[in-house]
């Protein structure tokens, strides 16, 4: 039995072959895509910022933050171990020189004063009653002396009479020599009298200047003790502000401690942190510019520190000339940082492109406005406001300075929604 065959509706034959035909074209258009390796990013050109390349003068500088510091800062230490007994000030508060700060308490040291005060009344008692010995008998031998000189002279004279009666014969030779005999025993008792005289007299010059030696080192070794008394109470060395101050009462303050500082205000001095990208750039004498409260002052670099911590270094910049009034260790200003030279550059706005291309490239908007293409660039120095652009841009061209997270590697972007 023959089957009848149906003919097919021409339409369905011609949407058929259409169908084949937007499926090869489909299939060639990526393979082209694939072929050629690029790939574009559709986006709402509302929701991006677009800037303009400039040709014109580029300031070489960084803005950094200085916070207001003294050029002298004594630091304040206990001499002497002690308890906090009491606080004269608090912190902030400005002092003179030979304030009291701090009065510590220390029995043991009051101890050893009343120690050395009892000492130096002993001494001073042997002292005195030793001088009354020699003087008591320095007098004795005086009054031995003159004794002596009597005798002497009683002698003298007794032996002289005898001497002319035994010429006479009208004494015996046993009288003559016996008075001959005590007038010369009265003569070397005086003698010895007279030399023991000098001997004591050096004796006691010496004595006393030992004893007497002995207790001015008692005294000055009272004083220092008393000294020591006195500084339990921490002073103010020199005029100031008080920076400072650790310390509470009843603490245990070791001697050698640092309790505080003194900030002293005839000089201030402004302290950045600098990122260390520019460590070989910076270096003392370079200028800068501060602003208080609308007016600017000028500094210069005065030190560098060559210490790199957590990916800064520290610097130094002086005042010059007159110091603003009313600063205030502690206060922060914004500080521009002159690196070099203003020149006549090409340069673009600063946009957060950079975090994504580390200004290897960026997307440059076509004369339609409608597609931005990847263009790779070179990029110099920056400032707060731009970046100089050494290769790959023209004054005039209009680029993309919004963030590119969301474009992966696209090669084009189509901007829509764009108004023309």
């Amino acid at each position: 039995m023959d089957t009848e065959i149906k003919r097919k509706n021409p339409r369905l034959r011609k949407y058929g072959l259409i169908a084949a035909g937007a499926v090869a074209l489909s299939g060639c258009i990526v393979w082209a895509i694939i072929a050629s390796g690029s790939s574009s990013h559709h986006t709402d050109a509302s929701g991006i910022l677009i800037g303009e390349v400039e040709k014109g003068k580029f300031d070489d500088f960084i803005r950094i933050t200085g916070r207001v510091e003294t050029g002298t800062i004594v630091q304040v230490s206990a001499l002497e171990t002690g308890i906090v007994d009491k606080k004269w000030v608090e912190e902030g508060a400005f002092v003179n020189e030979g304030d009291i700060i701090l009065t510590l308490n220390n029995p043991n040291l009051r101890q050893q004063i009343l120690d050395s005060e009892s000492q130096l009344a002993e001494k001073q008692n042997m002292l005195r009653d030793t001088e009354l010995a020699m003087e008591k008998e320095r007098l004795q031998i005086r009054q031995d002396i003159l004794t002596a000189r009597t005798t002497l002279n009683q002698k003298k004279r007794l032996s002289e009479q005898q001497s002319e009666l035994y010429k006479e014969s009208l004494t015996s030779r046993e009288e003559y020599l016996k008075a001959r005999e005590e007038y010369d025993l009265a003569r070397e008792n005086l003698k010895l009298l007279e030399n023991r005289q000098r001997q004591d007299s050096v004796y006691r010059q010496v004595q006393v200047a030992m004893m007497r030696e002995s207790l001015h080192n008692m005294q000055e070794n009272f004083m220092l003790v008393r000294q020591r008394a006195d500084n339990l109470n921490i002073r103010a060395s020199h005029s100031g502000q008080l920076g400072s101050l650790d310390a509470e009462l009843g603490q245990n303050i070791p001697a050698g401690q640092q309790v505080g500082q003194i900030n002293i205000l005839d000089n201030y001095k402004l302290a950045v942190n600098i990122d260390e990208h520019y460590i070989d750039r910076v270096s003392p004498g370079l200028s800068a510019k501060a602003t208080k409260n609308g007016s600017a002052f000028e500094l210069s670099i005065k030190k560098v520190y060559p210490e790199v911590t957590n990916g800064q270094f520290k610097a130094d910049l002086a005042i010059e000339g007159e110091s603003p009034s009313k600063l205030r260790v502690g206060q922060s200003f914004p500080v521009d940082l002159k690196l070099g030279e203003s020149t006549v550059s090409v340069m673009v706005p600063k946009g957060s492109f950079f975090q994504t291309t580390g200004g290897k490239w960026i997307y440059v908007i076509d004369k339609d406005g409608n597609t931005a293409r990847k263009r790779e660039i070179r990029i110099g120095r920056q400032n707060p406001k731009y970046y100089e652009v050494l290769e790959g841009l023209d004054p005039g061209e209009r680029i993309i300075l919004s963030s590119y997270a969301s474009y992966g590697d696209a090669d084009k972007i189509i901007l829509k929604n764009r108004e023309k």
